[in-house]
């Protein structure tokens, strides 16, 4: 070898080596400041040491790791997404499912949506893993969130006093008199469990006063070296304060409630509950007290071995004046897999609030409130924008009008990353209310929907002809549910194990996208639906039905028309009945609820779809045809009292041809009914695209019917057809309409 060459080698090796030392001090003192909970230096190391070596999926992975904790969820999804992309989940498990979660974090449902299926079908191997459930449970949330974040509050944001919030975190907890007692952290590292992890600084207790220009005030008393305090609630009488103490270990918490008693604005010696409550082993936190069932009751979370997993929600009934606590018992209503925080019972309204990363929301941890119905809590209850975010939110409390909460969402104050830390925000009702016009509110109800409700094949009602049904579509959805194993079984026969996992993914995907998710949409229209009636206004709803190919025309026709009353038959009874008054036309504010039905049976169908009776497979059980067997709430308008609407009823509402030769001439009719008090004029009808020539008599007497008759005009299109025809009368600005459905041969 030359000179050179070993010259150029030794050079080579010398420089590879130094890089290598280096890059091995940079991730063992990265990898030091990230389990101290130092994420911002170990941020700064992980940086240098993907300066040295940017490929190997190992550092990667710590830096998405750290970015997650730190919260930036903007860069923490793109390295998710590097990892996942190099590893495919095959090193780090997690890599998929926390690359959606920042997706989600960022509030991007549409991409976070995407990554979850892919996810569903990544982790499908295992379905009783966590992976597998929260993959399933976060894709059910985004479908969710798409539709629910159309739904705006009428909250105002509330400015809070100058120097209550900093660009370190703070986490607001009780009111005393007009005093705000709350937590921060004076420094900029929080964890990802809204705890702090930095060993350099802790969280303590503060109080701020309104309405003066005083400063926070950290309160001394309850200040312990070297260990954190949070928490903060009263008891009911004011003279007792609950907080928690925490001491910490490389992100290991170990929580405690103590107790210190408040009089005359003096804090006494913190006392720690006993082990009733601070159950031995177990994180206990987050403490709030209140008037639960006539009896003081302190709520608070812990990792109790009894729990569900991660943090659950307990409570127990306060007694003696503080000194004795009931048994403990568990909210297994609202405990889940992940983590269910900062409980908040607000005695008035009759609701307890809660913070967790499971149920239905639009982030990371949102706050829900269980609702009590006939004495014990209801289901969850999302509590919506803007109290929700696509961020953290926690700490839910309510002050009179005011709604507090805090969160590290964009707005709040930062020195780095935008959403590395929690201020306080607050929320109140609008002090003017201006009302809205009957257009604004329809354009609130049109925003909702397609509103699409899906059915298992000839449901309601199997093998019938009638056009009604007395099947509740709540019923009708359950048992479809209940349908789902046995259609990943037909879905999946005859395919290889691994296609066949893919088939009962994809069918399942198909339940929790469509199926549930079309329910979930119909409860959040109804309420919007009933703040209308309730006003005293006249609404039309027009619900279009579909099959799929696989019976004759006539009879999907009849099939759709069973399926719009079913949902006319949950309407009658949801909600404790309080919709039947308007559908009946019995109340006494005036308001009422009129349904149209349009059964276009199987004319919009996919024509591909398999409608061969013997091949169910793909003719009842596939994504392909059940996703053709629905009814859809396609659009709302009001209806003036002298509407046609109420004046003049058609039999059919549609109607239909069925299959015709196109060379056949032939003239269908449908009779036209005045139900009112007066003579009505026909001034024109209209058939879309001239198909149809149109005759009828111009009069239509009071009580009586008349007929109008359609004939074809030209040769008729092969193939399906579904055109309106438009009924004008005399002196009213919209016509009636009435479907002509067909099929071309």
């Amino acid at each position: 070898m030359s000179r050179l060459h070993l010259i150029l080698f030794f050079l080579f090796f010398s420089g590879s080596s130094f890089a290598q030392n280096e890059l091995g001090r940079f991730l063992e003192f990265a990898d030091q400041q990230y389990q101290k909970g130092d994420y911002i230096y170990a941020l700064q190391y992980y940086e240098k040491a993907l300066e040295i070596d940017s490929n190997t999926v190992d550092i990667l992975w710590k830096y998405a790791e750290t970015l997650r904790a730190y919260k930036d969820y903007r860069k923490a999804a793109v390295y998710y997404e590097k990892v996942y992309n190099k590893e495919e989940a095959a090193i780090y498990p997690y890599s998929l499912l926390q690359w959606g979660l920042m997706e989600k974090q960022n509030g991007n449902y549409e991409a976070a949506i995407e990554i979850f299926k892919r996810a569903r079908k990544k982790y499908a191997k295992s379905k009783k893993d966590y992976l597998y459930l929260k993959s399933k449970r976060e894709l059910e949330s985004c479908l969710w969130a798409q539709s629910a974040i159309r739904d705006t509050s009428d909250l105002e944001t509330v400015s809070l006093p100058e120097g209550l919030n900093t660009v370190n975190s703070e986490f607001g907890h009780v009111f005393i008199d007009s005093t705000l007692v709350f937590s921060s952290l004076r420094a900029d590292s929080v964890g990802i469990r809204e705890e702090i992890y930095d060993p350099h600084y802790t969280n303590q207790l503060y109080q701020f006063p309104f309405g003066s220009k005083a400063e926070a005030e950290r309160i001394a008393a309850l200040t312990t070296q070297g260990m954190h305090a949070g928490n903060g609630t009263f008891s009911l009488d004011g003279k007792r304060f609950y907080f928690s103490q925490c001491t910490s270990l490389e992100q290991q918490f170990d929580c405690k409630i103590a107790v210190s008693r408040y009089v005359n604005g003096k804090w006494g010696q913190p006392e720690l509950l006993g082990d009733i409550i601070n159950e031995p082993g177990a994180n206990t936190t987050m403490p709030s007290i209140a008037l639960f069932e006539n009896e003081e009751t302190l709520f608070f979370a812990s990792n109790r071995e009894d729990g569900e997993g991660g943090m659950d929600i307990y409570f127990a009934v306060i007694k003696s004046g503080g000194n004795q606590f009931s048994k403990v018992r568990s909210l297994k209503k609202i405990n889940s897999p992940d983590n269910e925080l900062s409980p908040w019972f607000d005695a008035e309204k009759k609701r307890l609030y809660f913070s967790s990363s499971w149920w239905d929301g639009f982030g990371g941890y949102d706050v829900f409130y269980l609702p009590i119905v006939n004495g014990a809590f209801d289901a969850p209850v999302n509590a919506g924008i803007p109290v929700n975010s696509p961020a953290n939110d926690v700490y839910f409390f309510r002050e009179n009008d005011s709604l507090f909460v805090s969160s590290n969402r964009l707005g709040v104050l930062y020195a780095k990353n935008p959403t590395c830390c929690s201020d306080i925000f607050a929320f109140t009702p609008p002090v003017v209310i201006v009302p809205e016009t009957k257009k604004e509110t329809l354009a609130d109800l049109n925003r909702r929907l397609p509103v699409t409700l899906y059915f298992h094949n000839d449901i309601p009602d199997p093998r019938s002809r009638e056009t009604t049904t007395k099947v509740n579509y709540t019923d009708s959805y359950n048992d479809y549910l209940a349908m789902i194993p046995e259609y990943r079984k037909e879905y999946s026969k005859g395919l290889s194990a691994e296609k066949a996992s893919e088939a009962e993914e994809d069918i399942e995907s198909f339940f929790a996208e469509y199926v549930e998710q079309g329910m979930k949409d119909l409860g959040l229209f109804k309420e919007l639906l009933l703040e209308e009636l309730e006003k005293g206004y006249r609404i039309q709803i027009s619900v279009r039905g579909f099959a799929s190919p696989l019976a004759r025309t006539e009879y999907n026709v009849a099939l759709t028309k069973r399926r719009i009353a079913s949902l006319v038959n949950h309407l009658m009874v949801a909600d404790n009945g309080v919709y039947a008054p308007y559908l009946n036309g019995t109340t006494l504010n005036g308001g009422k609820l009129e349904i149209v039905g349009m059964p276009f049976g199987e004319y919009t169908a996919n024509q591909i779809t398999s409608d061969n009776p013997n091949d169910l497979k793909n003719s009842v059980f596939s994504r392909a045809a059940a996703i053709e067997r629905k009814i859809e709430i396609q659009s709302v308008s009001y209806l003036d009292t002298d509407s046609l609407f109420f004046l003049v009823e058609t039999d059919p509402t549609s109607l239909v041809l069925g299959k015709i030769p196109q060379a056949q001439t032939f003239t269908r009719s449908i009779n036209l009914y005045n139900t009112g008090t007066s003579t009505l004029r026909i001034a024109k009808a209209e058939v879309q695209d001239a198909l149809f020539t149109v005759s009828f008599s111009p009069t239509l007497e009071a009580g009586k019917n008349a007929a109008i008759s359609v004939t074809p005009a030209r040769q008729l299109p092969a193939g399906i057809f579904a055109v309106p025809m438009d009924i004008w009368f005399e002196g009213f600005e919209k016509p009636i309409r009435v479907m002509i459905l067909g099929e071309g041969i």
